[in-house]
C-alpha cells in the first residue's frame, strides 16, 4: 500500500532562537493567511507566508537594535483559505478576534491584500473602534470592485473607508480616476511616492484627528522592486529599503500601532533573498513596535 506523503509540519517564526511559547506569554502573534484568489497579474501570494516562516529562521534575534524576540513570538496554524471568501474573511476576523481577546499585536502575514479587510473585520467584531489604517502600497486598492468582485485585492481600501476607518496612504503611484474620487468622497489622506521618493521624506506628521490608535497595512509592492520584486504587480519609483522603515517607525511614535500585516509577497523560485528580506522587514517591524514600549504595545 502507497502512504501519502507526510504533511511538513508549519515553521515557527524565528523558532529557530526563540522557543516555542504558549499564546499568553507571547506578545506578538504571526498569523499566516495563504489566500490568493483575485490576483490581476503575478501570482504566487498564496505562498508568501510559508516562505517567511521558513526565512525567518535564519534571521538573526538582534535586529540592529534590540531583541524583540524577547517580547515573545507565537505562530499561529495557517488560516484554511479553501471555500467562499465570504467564509474565508470570517475565518482571519475569528482568529484576529481571539488574538485581540488576549490582548496582543497581531503580526498577519499573506497572500493578496484582500486579507487586510478580514484583519479589520477582526477588530471591529471584538469591538475596537477608535482606530485608523496606514498604509504603505503602490496602488490606492479603492475601486468599489475590481472585473465585478468587490472583494478584490483591488477594493480592499474601499471597504475599510466605507466601514468609517480613517485612512491615510503612502507611497500610492498606480491608481484610476475613480480611485482619486474615492478619496476625496472618504476624506483619504495621502502622500504619494512622487513626493515621498522624490523629496526623500522618512517621517510624516500624521494630522492631529487621526486616532490614537492605528493598525498599519504593508503591501510589499509600495516597496521599490529594484529592493524587492517579489510580488505580482510591481510598479518602478517606490519606496526604498530604510525609507520604509523610517516611515513606520514616524507613525509608531505619534501614534500607538495595534497590529500590522505585510501582503502581496509573491516569492521567485531561487531567489531566497527575497524571502530573507520579507522575513527580516517583519521583524524590523516587530522591533520598532517594541521599543516604542506602552505607547505601541
Amino acid at each position: 500500500m502507497t502512504r501519502a506523503p507526510a504533511r511538513r509540519r508549519q515553521p515557527r517564526f524565528l523558532g529557530t532562537e526563540i522557543p516555542a511559547l504558549a499564546p499568553e506569554a507571547a506578545r506578538f502573534h504571526v498569523l499566516p493567511v495563504p489566500y490568493e484568489k483575485t490576483v490581476s497579474y503575478g501570482g504566487g501570494t498564496a505562498k508568501g507566508p510559508a516562505a517567511i516562516l521558513a526565512a525567518s529562521g535564519q534571521l538573526e534575534r538582534w535586529d540592529g537594535a534590540s531583541d524583540p524576540g524577547a517580547e515573545g513570538i507565537y505562530t499561529w496554524p495557517a488560516i484554511d483559505c479553501r471555500g467562499r471568501p465570504e467564509k474565508v474573511i470570517a475565518s482571519i476576523a475569528a482568529t484576529v478576534g481571539k488574538i485581540l481577546r488576549l490582548g496582543k499585536v497581531p503580526v498577519v502575514l499573506g497572500g493578496e491584500h484582500t486579507v487586510t479587510w478580514g484583519v479589520i473585520k477582526g477588530y471591529l467584531d471584538a469591538g475596537v473602534r477608535d482606530f485608523g489604517v496606514v498604509q504603505i502600497d503602490a496602488h490606492a486598492d479603492l475601486r468599489d470592485a475590481y472585473e465585478g468582485d468587490p472583494l478584490s485585492h483591488a477594493s480592499v481600501m474601499r471597504r475599510i473607508v466605507e466601514a468609517g476607518i480613517p485612512l491615510f496612504q503612502l507611497g500610492n503611484r498606480a491608481y484610476c480616476e475613480e480611485e482619486r474620487a474615492a478619496r476625496a468622497r472618504y476624506a483619504v489622506r495621502y502622500i504619494d511616492a512622487e513626493r515621498l521618493v522624490r523629496e526623500r521624506i522618512e517621517a510624516i506628521a500624521l494630522p492631529q484627528d487621526f486616532p490614537a490608535q492605528v493598525f498599519f497595512t504593508l503591501d510589499v509592492d509600495g516597496i521599490d522592486p529594484s529592493v524587492l520584486p517579489a510580488t505580482g504587480t510591481p510598479v518602478p519609483g517606490g519606496l526604498g529599503w530604510y525609507q520604509t522603515l523610517a516611515l513606520f517607525e514616524s507613525v509608531a511614535t505619534q501614534r500607538r500601532i495595534i497590529g500590522f500585516d505585510l501582503l502581496e509577497f509573491a516569492p521567485i523560485r531561487g531567489f531566497h533573498a527575497y524571502d530573507f528580506a520579507a522575513a527580516l522587514l517583519v521583524y524590523k517591524l516587530m522591533g520598532i513596535v517594541q521599543r516604542r514600549g506602552i505607547r505601541s504595545g
